[in-house]
């Protein structure tokens, strides 16, 4: 099997400023997602990593050089696992978005979202999932850390939850949290952790997916409504 870690990256000002960052260049992590990154790197030294991949977007790619530095990994760039391209809504307020009538669509059908000259978030999905799935392939073996962006790893997540895409902003992802999940060959898949800020240890010997009765369920005491696209 393979073991997913999606990582999303540390704070920029940005966020503060609740605007869409996009793939506007130049956004580097600030001083507090500079501390986030070494924080998630020092929490994942441990665990046998064989590969760092990261969104191109700056802020990713500096959050992925601390978190492949203890491994003595180089950071592998992978633009299928970059930000939502935004269009004309990149680089603008949130607050100035809320009052588009399109702000709606967001909110409660993001599955027919597709943003003014940018991409449609079922294509992020999608890209999302297939990156995740190729890379399965390379590493069937591997525990596998991907840097990327909240709104993409909040769809991916919700792909292998099970969760229909209209429902994806439920998912929370904190700056430089981590996202554990397991694809197995046979086709299963087992969620380990979501949102997780706090050590990590990993099943030394899961169990596959034919061999466990118990029913798992998300813990909905975490799912917690946003409203707006990530500014990440």
């Amino acid at each position: 099997m393979t073991t997913f870690i999606l990582v999303r990256h540390g704070e920029n000002d940005w966020v503060n400023k609740h605007r869409l960052a996009g793939w506007i260049p130049g956004i580097h992590l600030n001083e507090k997602g500079h501390e986030q990154a070494q924080a998630a790197a020092e929490r994942l030294a441990h665990l046998p990593v064989t590969a760092v991949y990261s969104s191109p977007v700056t802020r990713c790619m500096e959050t992925a050089v601390y978190i492949a530095r203890p491994h003595n990994l180089d950071v592998i760039e992978l633009e299928e696992v970059g930000e939502v391209r935004y269009g004309k809504w990149e680089g603008k307020k949130i607050k100035k978005l809320a009052k588009k009538k399109r702000w709606m669509t967001v909110q409660f059908f993001p599955s027919r979202m597709t943003f003014p000259q940018g991409e449609a978030l079922r294509d992020v999905q999608s890209r999302g999932i297939q990156a995740l799935e190729k890379l399965s392939r390379q590493h069937p073996d591997d525990v596998v850390i991907v840097v990327s962006h909240a709104d993409l790893i909040k769809l991916v997540m919700a792909h292998y939850l099970g969760v229909h895409i209209d429902l994806f902003q439920r998912i929370v992802i904190s700056p430089a949290s981590a996202n554990v999940m397991s694809l197995h060959p046979s086709g299963g898949v087992r969620i380990l952790r979501l949102n997780d800020d706090g050590p990590l240890i990993l099943p030394s010997k899961p169990e596959k997916p034919e061999a466990e009765t118990s029913q798992n369920t998300p813990d909905e005491s975490g799912g917690t409504a946003v409203s707006h696209p990530t500014a990440s």
